[in-house]
């Protein structure tokens, strides 16, 4: 079996308050797009993992492909047999994309199928969350809007960039999401603080989106990685509807017309950067 867990970007990141667990609430839209990796999962008499493509730091035990496996194993027990797993990586890595997250999900749900286990979406959701916050967004793979940690979800009965281009830039820059973290304050702390519907701003027109839609991480991530405001400025000055950054980083994304000259566009922004990407949001579920 294979499929294509593809990435997602963040419409807006608010950071409400922190939790008393460490973790902190948040408000965002998630929109999945069509950036995707290549997974497939065969029956196997032994258990492997093979990974291509863009590289991934770190023991194979602990990719979050692995890891996803070995959580349905211990939730469903022998029903679940030995696999080869491999995963082609496309997605770029520490980019607030959410590709470790997609192929966990997609793993889930692969093995579910696979197996014939019918557990169920929101067994599939429960098992997700406990790998990533934005992991469970990905069983559905549906436009949402999220709180909590990013695991509660309430898809939008629209797609907002449906009839637009999206433009992924992602430098040569590592931001650290727990350094993002901590360099953020809180909007329950803020003196200063006006409240925003993000689920209804999401529905105003894409033009008034650059004055009320914004990414709490920017302000702290940018004085540290100014690279990420200038890649900011210049998608406006190609033309974007709406540019922010997705996540904690590293990549910012642009909006742009339906019309807009794609080709024009990326070879603007292949010069220097280190992954440029031209997506769609129409996903097939």
């Amino acid at each position: 079996m294979k499929t294509y867990p593809n990435c997602k970007i963040n419409l807006g990141l608010h950071v409400m308050r922190k939790r008393d667990d460490g973790y902190h609430n948040l408000e965002t839209v998630f929109v999945p797009v069509s950036l995707h990796d290549e997974l497939e999962i065969s029956p196997a008499d032994t258990f492997a993992f093979l990974q291509d493509g863009i590289s991934i730091d770190g023991d194979p035990d602990t990719n979050l492909v692995v890891r996803a496996y070995r959580l349905m194993q211990q939730h469903i027990g022998p029903r679940l047999g030995n696999v080869e797993i491999h995963l082609t990586k496309k997605i770029p890595t520490g980019a607030g994309l959410g590709g470790g997250s997609s192929d966990a999900a997609f793993t889930l749900v692969m093995l579910d199928k696979l197996f014939n286990l019918n557990i169920g979406t929101k067994t599939l959701h429960t098992l997700a969350s406990k790998l990533g916050a934005d992991c469970a967004f990905f069983i559905e793979n549906r436009t949402a809007f999220a709180t909590g940690i990013g695991d509660q979800l309430s898809p939008l009965p629209y797609n907002p960039l449906d009839k637009y281009k999206l433009l992924l830039i992602k430098p040569d820059e590592f931001v650290s999401t727990a350094e993002a973290y901590r360099n953020i304050i809180p909007r329950a702390q803020r003196t200063h603080s006006e409240p925003i519907d993000l689920k209804d701003t999401i529905g105003n027109d894409i033009q008034q989106w650059k004055n009320t839609i914004v990414n709490d991480f920017e302000s702290s991530v940018f004085a540290e990685h100014p690279r990420l405001n200038t890649i900011k400025k210049e998608l406006y000055d190609a033309g974007a509807l709406y540019a922010a950054m997705s996540g904690s980083g590293a990549t910012i994304y642009g909006i742009f017309p339906s019309d807009s000259d794609t080709d024009k566009l990326k070879e603007q922004f292949n010069d220097g950067i280190n992954f440029v990407a031209l997506c769609d949001t129409n996903i097939i579920q």
